[in-house]
């Protein structure tokens, strides 16, 4: 996303007016990135694993030749939608301590080492206390984690002091309760994360996949018109974020959304264009606290007109017999 507090109201907005108008433990390569050979960055997925790329290529366009090389990794010991499951006793999990309540995540090292790494390494230091949730959008998300104020990490310094690249596994989705890092573009990765909270409700008043069905054919009859002018970079670049190519999502994919809600338009694994926002981790209690931050008083950037403060963040060790707050 170019610039995902602007993005994402805009993005979610679009599919209200269209429905109106109508190396990774168990994660392996799904896709070949750009090789040292000079490859062509296609997809090399399996015959039973969706090609996101596909109708790029079917419409007579060359990922590699509008810069997308695709990373995304095929979970060959987990089921998409597994991450709504409990939490196993030697899980890693965080209790985020805020002025409104505490949020218990659990994180998954094995599908988003980097990002988990930086979550961790942020939240033992100290660095996420004091930080506030700065944009809400109720029955959206939630999003903070700011850290520090360089100039050249947008989305906060990350614990690597730098950006760091996306990682998008297809068995962790942007389902309601997700966490993911927040961007401003490819491999944008700072300190900044968000909580998916749109619940099956309003993800059916919102369009349902129709509504995305009909943003991706939209998007590829555009792709057809500026595909050989000097135009279709530019359309890839400031449109990317929306190229959510629904003819690569499994129907059990699809089924999640329908009965859990979430904000499918940020799913990495199923974007044509290789853009989306790593889920590093899932809500398993506290919730309903997520969801009080996110009904919060706004200004008309949507951020919260009283601080909502990240007091602290603990990382522990899950274990059944003990509480997880």
């Amino acid at each position: 996303m170019k610039n995902y507090q602007k993005a994402l109201i805009a993005f979610l907005g679009g599919l209200i007016a269209a429905a109106a108008a109508a190396a990774l433990v168990g994660c392996g390569d799904r896709s070949s990135s750009k090789s040292e050979s000079g490859g062509s960055g296609k997809s090399s997925a399996t015959s039973d694993e969706a090609d996101v790329h596909g109708d790029l290529s079917e419409l007579g366009i060359d990922p590699a030749s509008i810069d997308v090389f695709p990373q995304v990794k095929h979970d060959s010991k987990n089921e998409a939608g597994f991450q709504l499951e409990p939490p196993k006793d030697g899980d890693t999990i965080a209790v985020i301590h805020t002025s409104a309540g505490d949020v218990t995540l659990r994180l998954f090292p094995d599908q988003a080492p980097k990002a988990v790494t930086n979550f961790i390494n942020l939240a033992e230091s100290g660095s996420y206390n004091n930080t506030t949730f700065h944009y809400v959008v109720r029955d959206t998300l939630i999003q903070g984690g700011h850290c520090g104020s360089d100039p050249a990490s947008p989305n906060g310094v990350s614990s690597f002091g730098g950006m760091f690249e996306d990682e998008f596994c297809d068995s962790l989705l942007n389902l309601r309760g997700a966490v993911s890092m927040a961007n401003s573009g490819k491999d944008s990765n700072g300190s900044r994360f968000f909580i998916n909270l749109t619940t099956a409700d309003t993800f059916r008043k919102n369009g349902g996949w129709k509504a995305f069905d009909d943003l991706w054919e939209d998007t590829k009859s555009k792709l057809s018109d500026y595909k050989g002018s000097n135009l279709l970079s530019a359309y890839v670049d400031v449109n990317g974020d929306k190229f959510i190519n629904t003819g690569s999502i499994p129907q059990s994919v699809k089924e999640l959304y329908e009965k859990y809600g979430g904000n499918p338009a940020f799913d990495g694994a199923y974007n044509a264009a290789d853009r989306g926002n790593t889920v590093f981790a899932q809500v398993i209690s506290g919730i309903e606290t997520a969801d009080s931050i996110a009904s919060a008083e706004t200004d008309d950037k949507n951020v919260p007109k009283k601080n909502i403060v990240i007091k602290s963040i603990e990382i522990k060790t899950y274990s059944a017999a003990q509480p997880t707050t």
